[in-house]
């Protein structure tokens, strides 16, 4: 499993990573975390908590926090789609078919956690090579540099790696 703040391209200088979109942006998690693809779950709103993760899901009897990226790229909902709960607190699944929750394993303060993220579409997994990532630059970034641990260049767009510990710790420590 992938826990550091650093990618870890193998000896080839590749990495295996499922892709998925949010929005009109594409990003990567890396292949080895992910623990389960799930089409959309009743969701259950938890009160106080944090907008990123304010729901949570059971699956096979294990409730599983459901991270929504949106909220921390600063990424818009499409007019399909609807974040909002009834008015019993629990979330309407978004309608859309190719819409997921990849459920991610990840450490976090020495803590070994579970945590479902939202995805508008997943794609295959694919291998990445390392001579076409850089850092995210100090300017011109939309989103915080620290919650992105590197930018991939591909022939019609750039992954996002997304650094999952850093934006889950930065809520750790806000709670």
């Amino acid at each position: 499993m992938q826990n550091s703040n650093t990618t870890e391209w193998d000896e080839n200088g590749q990495l295996e990573v499922l892709t998925f979109d949010i929005g009109e942006e594409r990003l990567a998690i890396e292949a080895i975390n992910i623990r389960e693809i799930l089409d959309l779950l009743p969701e259950t709103r938890v009160p106080g908590a944090p907008e990123i993760v304010s729901s949570v899901v059971n699956f096979r009897g294990k409730i599983i926090p459901i991270a929504d990226l949106r909220v921390i790229f600063g990424i818009s909902y499409g007019t399909a789609e609807e974040s909002g709960s009834d008015a019993e607190g629990t979330c309407a699944a978004n309608a859309a078919v190719d819409h997921r929750i990849v459920v991610i394993e990840t450490e976090l303060d020495s803590e070994l956690i579970q945590i479902g993220l939202r995805a508008d579409k997943v794609h295959e997994v694919a291998t990445l090579d390392k001579r076409d990532s850089s850092e995210p630059p100090v300017l011109g970034m939309r989103w915080k540099r620290e919650f992105v641990r590197e930018l991939v260049r591909q022939p019609e767009s750039v992954i996002v790696l997304p650094d999952l510990q850093e934006i889950f710790r930065s809520l750790a420590g806000a709670a």
